[in-house]
């Protein structure tokens, strides 16, 4: 008797154990995200190749076991290379390296050899001091060896949790892995490679004819929550085959970032870690673009604009539990300038952003963001639109307004909140979500 029960005793420990091991290892898995309401119904789509470009993704773990997490990409040689980055006093050490990285790479039209690039997420590297750096000397070397070609041709990112170590170990180990599975058709699998608290992949693709030739452009981005523009957020890259100078094609990438990653919002808050990089292969074959306010620059330029906006849409879109999709245009301000911070303003307000979760149409609290904006505005005047329904004029509500209009149109998922200073000229239009339980659910559980 004594010893069947000692083998029960010692069964039931083994057992204790075993549940213990299973509640650790189901606590290391990322949580389930649901897909956003707001999602593109028919999915990622089908990006197209680009000459030159190369990818792949896999696991190495850096935060969660079993689940995609670094990409790498091969960028042919004589390529043109842009990019914008945060201006974030806290940015991340990936950040600084691209940086730096990239006043070398843009010093002449095209870079003579070829460029790789290397994404992690579930750590952002950011504020981890000369280890953060070191951790990104050690992947660049590793890539670099590992694609045959220069440290300094390397550029990395990273996104996740702030302060706390990159075990780059982890990604250097499988970089050799990623190199022989380079394919230019892996485009959707290193998009899902970068996602955090995404809910799903963001992919955007163009064409143009140039010079008599077809020019492809395809691009991905991730970013969800720790949105607010300043040069944008996230982590974007986007790819084409054009021929273009690096100079001419900074220039386009930096004049459309501004009516595109610089005017979104989901919380106000600006990451350590946004960089949008931007690859131009020449594989097209059109006669080089050195100007950027050329014929053929613009023409470029316009196809460039189109997918970084509808990128920094599909971002919105996937705002941490977002259910609405918000276009907030500002005219008649004194200048765009002004027009820009009343539209983040009114796109940042707490308030209005809770009112539209709860399909409340409560002008007075747009009113109540133009005026903390601080910028001149006069009560008088302002007119307040929501889609076409003309809510309030010449300072009070307009006696064809009907509460119930308001309470209909706010049952949309998407919406546009339209205000007129009626003071001058400037405009700007930003595009933001709302403001519900489920940002505070996923950001109150972030680290765990």
């Amino acid at each position: 008797m004594a010893k069947t029960k000692a083998k029960l005793k010692n069964k039931i420990s083994k057992l204790k154990k075993k549940v213990k091991g299973l509640k650790a290892e189901l606590k290391a898995q990322p949580a389930v995200s649901t897909v956003s309401p707001l999602a593109p119904s028919e999915g990622f789509p089908a990006l197209p190749e680009i000459g030159g470009v190369t990818f792949a993704a896999g696991a190495a773990g850096v935060k969660y076991k079993n689940r995609t997490d670094v990409m790498l990409a091969r960028v042919a040689e004589g390529s043109a290379v842009a990019g914008v980055f945060t201006r974030s006093s806290t940015r991340s050490a990936p950040v600084l390296d691209c940086q730096a990285k990239l006043v070398e790479l843009q010093k002449t039209d095209v870079v003579g050899d070829a460029m790789g690039v290397v994404v992690n997420s579930g750590n952002s590297n950011a504020f981890t001091g000369q280890v953060g750096a070191k951790s990104v000397e050690f992947v660049c070397s590793a890539a670099a060896e590992t694609l045959g070609i220069s440290a300094g041709n390397v550029l990395t990112s990273s996104t996740g949790v702030i302060g706390q170590p990159l075990p780059h170990d982890r990604i250097t180990a499988v970089l050799g892995d990623l190199a022989k599975g380079l394919d230019p058709s892996r485009g959707e699998e290193a998009a899902q490679a970068i996602m955090t608290t995404d809910t799903f992949p963001k992919g955007v693709k163009a064409s143009v004819e140039i010079d008599g030739k077809q020019v492809n452009i395809a691009g991905f981005a991730k970013g969800s929550g720790m949105i607010a523009p300043d040069m944008a957020t996230m982590l974007v890259y986007i790819f084409t085959d054009a021929a273009i100078t690096s100079s001419a094609f900074q220039a386009l990438i930096s004049d459309h970032n501004k009516t595109t990653f610089n005017a979104i919002t989901v919380d106000s808050d600006t990451s350590t870690s946004d960089t949008l990089l931007a690859f131009a292969t020449g594989a097209a074959g059109n006669a080089r673009i050195s100007d950027a306010q050329s014929a053929e620059g613009q023409k470029l330029g316009a196809a460039l604009q189109s997918v970084m906006r509808d990128l920094a849409h599909l971002v919105v879109k996937d705002g941490e539990g977002a259910t609405k999709f918000v276009e907030v245009a500002v005219t008649g301000a004194a200048d765009d300038a002004s027009a820009q911070i009343v539209a983040l303003a009114i796109a940042n307000s707490p308030l209005v952003k809770t009112a539209v979760a709860g399909e409340d149409p409560n002008w007075g609290r747009v009113v109540m963001a133009v005026g903390k904006s601080g910028e001149p505005a006069d009560r008088d005047k302002i007119a307040i639109r929501f889609g076409d329904i003309l809510v309030a004029e010449n300072g009070w509500v307009s006696p064809d307004y009907t509460e119930q209009q308001g309470v209909d149109y706010m049952k949309q998922q998407d919406l546009r909140i339209a205000t007129d200073l009626g003071i001058g000229d400037g405009a700007a239009t930003v595009w933001t979500c709302d403001l519900t339980h489920g940002y505070i659910t996923i950001n109150a559980d972030y680290r765990s």
